[in-house]
């Protein structure tokens, strides 16, 4: 018979695996998408953000971040999670199918230049992959945050970052971790002095610059 707690152990040592193989593969990337960002947003640019299910929650958790706050007063920035926009989902699932939830979303609200950031455990869902398609076609940047690759949708996106786990839940905890890593870096971005290098020039900080570093560290 197993221990009451086994479960809740082998959920923790998969968290922590999946949190080590982000750090060793994918800081570096999160934070040059904090650097786009800077440049993006502050002069008008527009964040998009999806997903379905518990990677809905996730993508308004980033919206939040941004028009309110993460750690430190700033400006506000434009940045719209599409499955809150519930009269809309709702009119355009009826009308046109669930596959079009966000795609046509993304066609009204998208400009070129601006960023659509997708979210799913799986990597399979067609109304992202509706919505990276339309966006594409708008000049759109796509990113995405999903599961193990390959899934069409990280093949979609522009860009991709992808956690190696067979659980959907620690892809999900490790999704919210990438989220919190965007924001910490898109704030050190933004509140850089009009002096300071272009959004793309900026070079990493130095916890990101450790953590890239092929070294081991506990959750």
């Amino acid at each position: 018979m197993s221990h009451p707690l086994d479960a809740a152990h082998r959920h923790c040592q998969s968290l922590q695996d999946a949190v080590h193989q982000l750090r060793r593969h994918h800081l570096r990337r999160i934070a040059e998408w904090g650097n786009q960002l800077g440049a993006v947003l502050p002069v008008g640019g527009r964040l998009l953000a999806a997903g379905n299910g518990g990677s809905a929650a996730q993508a308004q958790h980033l919206t939040a971040e941004l028009v309110g706050r993460y750690q430190h007063d700033r400006p506000a920035y434009s940045a719209i999670a599409l499955h809150a926009e519930t009269s809309s989902v709702t009119a355009i699932g009826n009308d046109y199918g669930f596959e079009q939830v966000y795609a046509r979303q993304v066609a009204a609200h998208g400009r070129p230049g601006d960023i659509l950031l997708l979210l799913s455990t799986s990597g399979r869902s067609r109304n992202l992959l509706a919505a990276a398609e339309t966006a594409r076609d708008a000049e759109l940047r796509v990113w995405a945050l999903t599961g193990p690759r390959p899934n069409p949708l990280a093949d979609a996106a522009d860009e991709a970052v992808c956690v190696h786990s067979p659980s959907s839940a620690t892809v999900q905890e490790a999704h919210l971790i990438a989220v919190h890593i965007l924001c910490e870096h898109f704030d050190a971005v933004s509140a850089a002095p009009p002096s300071a290098p272009s959004a793309s020039d900026v070079p990493l900080g130095a916890a990101v610059e450790v953590a890239v570093a092929d070294r081991d560290g506990a959750l």
